[in-house]
């Protein structure tokens, strides 16, 4: 059944008359979390997810979505750990390799960050959030051509992807090319990317000066 936000409502009523049955389908648990996902509705989200890796542990998304809402209530530590469980579910799975990286950024170990977003990235070459983390990532690294490298292969795979044109800016400001960063600091801006208005005064004096 196809869940959409017409009959979200019904599909969960749905899910849960089945698990009422049988209540041992880790796949039933999953589909009702991402259905309470859907209407915002995070404890019992967490509540279905946990009973789907309770009732079945390979099962690398239920890891990812719980790490997802420990990260909306700001709890970096599970998200990390929950992502790290994913990885050991499923080895090959890309997502929880940049999430993994992207926890550990904001941990401040960019160097481990910078691990799991090549494994990311090696195993899914379209995996824009990914490309972008890196990038970000290495620009912190002091890898200023690399991370216009990552940030550019970001905005080739989605255009319109502002935290990679804001990346760039970064990076050719730090290469002393305050053209090129001014350009890519209106790209961010008409993919309405938040820009922080410090980058942009230091762009500025630099075109001044």
């Amino acid at each position: 059944m196809a869940m959409t936000h017409e009959n979200v409502d019904d599909y969960i009523a749905e899910l849960e008359t089945k698990l009422a049955k049988n209540d041992q389908c880790a796949t039933s648990h999953y589909n009702l979390g991402v259905a309470y996902l859907h209407k915002r509705r995070f404890e019992e989200a967490k509540t279905s997810f946990l009973r789907a890796i309770e009732r079945s542990p390979a099962m690398a998304e239920g890891y990812v979505q719980l790490g997802g809402l420990a990260m909306n209530d700001g709890d970096i530590d599970s998200c990390l750990r929950f992502n790290q469980a994913a990885v050991k579910a499923r080895h090959r799975f890309a997502v929880p390799h940049a999430n993994i990286g992207f926890c550990l950024l904001q941990m401040g170990q960019v160097d481990e960050a910078i691990k799991s977003l090549r494994k990311a990235v090696k195993l899914d070459s379209q995996f824009v959030q990914a490309f972008g983390t890196l990038g970000s990532a290495l620009y912190m690294a002091g890898q200023t051509d690399e991370s216009i490298e990552m940030s550019k292969r970001a905005v080739e795979l989605h255009p319109k992807f502002g935290p990679a044109w804001n990346n760039l800016a970064l990076a050719y400001l730090e290469k002393g090319d305050a053209q090129q960063a001014m350009s890519c600091i209106r790209q961010a801006q008409e993919c309405n990317y938040d820009v922080h208005p410090n980058l942009v005064r230091d762009i500025e004096a630099k075109l001044a000066g």
